[in-house]
């Protein structure tokens, strides 16, 4: 490894716990070597102790991307306020929510539904090859995420050939919306939570729980709580939210939802993050 970057002795990290917990999906992990392809960047990088080794990007961008630069126990003692979230907190100490490129975060959570991991690795993986740009960095080859750009070129008979099945015009209209209007990202980022979420809600196939996790991940909204079959199951068995089975309904997601954020507070999606940690 390159590069060496030592951690605050008093800001906690895991980088594990972080690439497991299913908010990104083009890592992989070979003994304790983590790679992955993060903005046009092939990143190796693997922990030891306080000190993370790591090559492809420079001190800035790693910074960026784990968020290091944040003051994780501030936000932790922020939502900490009762024994479930503390237990939470203590077990998976060290999960920072990672800042994802808002285009790679709205493309993977198009594909995120109704599926699981192995099949969206699949399918990123499938329209990376297809589409996006060959990297060939430090001895290793990789694909960049396609843009939106040479996703509005293909139809969907293209990527349904990269498994990504009724997705497809859902990611095919997107692509274009997004191809014809550049400031997209900073349009959005300028709102209010509840504006932002408006906005990216107009996009094909994002809905509730997709919108919060673009707006979570790929925006550091942190006020969204994402809400999913696990986080319903969780929340109704440590606070009663009610509803822990069926089909989750706009109106049971709203109220999970809003009781998650008035009882976390401004960092609920990170309180979110160390629940769904332990959802198996």
């Amino acid at each position: 490894m390159k590069s060496v970057y030592p951690l605050k002795p008093d800001q906690p990290f895991n980088l594990d716990i972080t690439l497991s917990c299913g908010q990104v999906f083009r890592w992989e992990k070979r003994g304790d070597l983590w790679t992955g392809v993060s903005a046009g960047r092939v990143i190796s990088i693997r922990q030891s102790g306080r000190k993370i080794e790591y090559s492809g990007c420079d001190e800035e961008y790693l910074e960026y991307l784990f968020h290091l630069d944040f003051d994780l126990e501030s936000v932790i003692g922020s939502f900490s306020t009762d024994e479930y979230i503390g237990e939470a907190v203590e077990r998976y100490r060290g999960l920072r929510v990672m800042r994802q490129d808002p285009w790679e975060c709205l493309l993977s959570y198009l594909c995120a539904q109704n599926t699981g991991i192995p099949n969206i690795k699949r399918m990123l993986g499938n329209m990376a090859v297809m589409n996006g740009k060959k990297i060939v960095q430090g001895g290793q080859e990789a694909y960049a995420f396609p843009g939106a750009e040479d996703l509005s070129r293909r139809c969907d008979a293209d990527l349904k050939g990269c498994s990504t099945g009724y997705r497809s015009g859902y990611i095919c209209r997107t692509s274009s919306m997004i191809a014809d209007d550049p400031g997209w990202a900073d349009r959005i980022r300028s709102l209010d939570y509840t504006g932002a979420r408006k906005e990216i809600m107009k996009y094909p196939g994002v809905g509730r729980k997709v919108a919060d996790c673009i707006l979570l991940f790929g925006f550091q909204f942190y006020e969204s709580f994402p809400v999913d079959v696990w986080i319903r199951r969780i929340m109704n068995d440590l606070y009663g939210t009610g509803n822990p089975a069926g089909p989750l309904s706009e109106r049971d997601y709203d109220r999970i939802a809003d009781f998650g954020r008035e009882h976390f507070g401004n960092y609920a999606g990170y309180a979110q993050e160390y629940l769904f940690a332990g959802r198996q």
